[in-house]
């Protein structure tokens, strides 16, 4: 498309970035919106980070063009948190910014959206899902499982159980949110998952966990999107759990982005068949 001093240009950044589906994402609802805009994936080198947010449009290649902000994936969402002139609670919370807003005084406005995705990602599948009906179990203790506590605290949940390679690295992440938050150590993990009433991924690759030990109303999700069905959510579905894919966390913590990006709420287009499209057209090629 022809980029003029006026389109409005928006981005996501990480490293690795060729995976996202963001750009997918975001381009179609551009486009059902009659748009004069355009989203972009972006990869700076690992060190390079700084200097891209410092100046996204001529870096991305955009000139002069009316740049909006950028989502932001690992290896920087904490970095981006520290790059902010102001960020919102929920990314203090979460110690991670997902979205940066460049705003038109030059200030840098930080934001968090994936704790607001991972809720609508529940709400849109599993119909009547009430995180505050029971325990939360989280694998994982880094950045994205942090987020989920956070989320899921923020919304009702009496507790979470935290369950890491690293007990030391759960500890830490514990003590910043208080009592309401415990690790589990393995050989509690039976108990824990028995009363748990949702499950969470936020590993790369899921543990091997007996999941058949839940009770038959947990829900399980996992923030892995490739594949859509990944191993976790087959057992969990074989164990006759409901599950919550990723992508459904992708595509809800993307509609706040879009709004803040342009000013409007995302178009009724079905992105999410977009995306599914996408990977099975990477899949084909791979």
């Amino acid at each position: 498309m022809k980029i003029s001093a006026a389109t409005k240009v928006a981005g996501v950044v990480g490293n690795p970035i060729a995976h996202s589906l963001s750009p997918v994402i975001h381009n179609a609802w551009i486009t059902a919106a009659g748009l004069d805009a355009a989203y972009f994936a972006a990869e700076p080198k690992r060190n390079g980070f700084r200097e891209f947010v410092q100046t996204p449009g001529p870096v991305a290649g955009f000139g002069a063009a009316d740049f909006r902000g950028l989502n932001v994936t690992a290896p920087f969402k904490g970095e981006a948190l520290a790059l902010a002139d102001l960020a919102s609670r929920r990314a203090q919370r979460a110690g991670a910014a997902n979205l940066l807003i460049f705003d038109s005084g030059g200030r840098i406005r930080a934001d968090n959206t994936d704790g607001e995705g991972l809720l609508a990602a529940f709400s849109e599948q599993v119909a009547g899902f009430d995180p505050g009906a029971g325990p939360l179990v989280i694998l994982g203790a880094g950045g994205a499982a942090r987020g989920a506590v956070a989320a899921f605290l923020d919304a009702g949940a009496p507790g979470v159980r935290l369950v890491n390679r690293s007990t030391d690295r759960a500890v830490a992440l514990a003590a910043e949110f208080g009592a309401t938050v415990a690790v589990v150590e393995s050989h509690a993990l039976t108990a824990a998952l028995a009363d748990a009433n949702a499950i969470i991924n936020a590993t790369p690759a899921a543990p091997d966990i007996p999941l058949e030990r839940a009770a038959p109303s947990t829900v399980v999700m996992d923030m892995v999107y490739r594949p859509l069905v990944t191993p976790f959510l087959s057992r969990a579905q074989a164990s006759g759990l409901r599950t919550v894919d990723g992508l459904a966390m992708l595509i809800g913590q993307a509609r706040p982005s879009f709004t803040a990006f342009f000013g409007l709420e995302p178009p009724d287009v079905d992105v999410r068949a977009e995306a599914l499209g996408c990977l099975a057209l990477k899949a084909s090629r791979a």
